[in-house]
């Protein structure tokens, strides 16, 4: 098996408790090379997770010919500006969620990608999980009729000071934990939006703490969805749930996005309830081999 030699743009927690641990375990990746903002930290990186090199700048990191395709979970108002200079060098790209800031600057990465002839993938490791494949499957097969209703929740809490908090780096709960309930209605469905409607609540900081919204899919299913970092300080409990209404029966899953382990959700339909039970692998290194192939 050939392998593709990584390199990690920055030592975010999410790289080191996350990703990183996930493309130790995908066969198809080799950990080449890491740089942070500080070399003793990238160095501290390279001893715990056996990289080849450590950079103190992200620039030398994406100069290195060897590195073929680059990881980058820097906070959100970064991604352009990095995923563009990954992509300019011939890289191939997996950045964290959300992409982007906007549309705008999507199309701009994705364009820039196919004229350079590169991969460029948003990281959403949860998408490939058996998880979702299995709801997918469900829905496909029919087992509770048509689809007609989706409302789904992620809510977080426990935020003193974090990244997420603050506008100019694109924080909220819309950029940080909506994303993975849009995409996971967009998943299921196969259906583009018709419209989006939704309220939020900010902070005195300028982001939103909760964002509640309702969506009309193309092909008529309808959608909501509740997200927030409530910001409690003393406690750090998480709400998820999914429900999928379809015109025979309903499923109904208290799965958390991005879990791993042994999980079930429950079919309801007038037969009778069915659980199903599935065994998740770690979905980060699903990602990355995903990437690699």
């Amino acid at each position: 098996m050939n392998k593709i030699k990584w390199g990690v743009l920055g030592t975010a927690n999410i790289a080191k408790g996350c990703t990183i641990p996930g493309m130790r375990l995908a066969e198809e990746c080799e950990l080449y090379a890491i740089a942070g903002r500080k070399i003793e930290k990238a160095e501290k990186f390279k001893e715990d997770f056996g990289f080849q090199k450590a950079y103190g700048s992200y620039e030398e990191l994406i100069a290195d010919k060897e590195v073929q395709a680059l990881y980058i979970p820097l906070p959100n108002h970064l991604h352009l500006k990095w995923v563009k200079e990954a992509l300019n060098a011939g890289k191939h790209v997996l950045c964290e969620k959300p992409l982007a800031l906007n549309a705008d600057e999507a199309k701009e990465m994705f364009k820039l990608a196919g004229e350079k002839g590169v991969y460029l993938m948003e990281a959403y490791a949860y998408l490939h999980s058996p998880y979702v494949a299995s709801l997918k499957k469900d829905i496909e097969d029919g087992v509770i009729g048509d689809i007609e209703y989706i409302d789904t929740a992620f809510i977080t809490q426990g935020y003193k000071e974090d990244i997420r908090l603050y506008k100019e780096m694109g924080g909220g709960a819309m950029y940080d934990l909506g994303c993975y309930c849009t995409t996971m209605i967009l998943t299921l469905t196969g259906s583009e939006p018709e419209y989006v409607k939704a309220g939020a609540e900010f902070t005195d900081l300028g982001v939103d703490a909760m964002t509640s919204g309702v969506i009309r899919l193309k092909n008529g299913v309808r959608a909501s969805f509740n997200v927030g970092m409530i910001l409690g300080k003393d406690t750090d409990a998480r709400y998820d749930n999914l429900y999928i209404y379809g015109s025979k029966g309903f499923i109904k899953s208290e799965v958390e996005y991005n879990q791993q382990g042994d999980v079930s959700y429950r079919i309801f339909t007038d037969s009778g309830i069915t659980e199903r039970k599935l065994s998740l692998p770690q979905n980060y290194s699903l990602e990355t081999a995903q990437m690699c192939r």
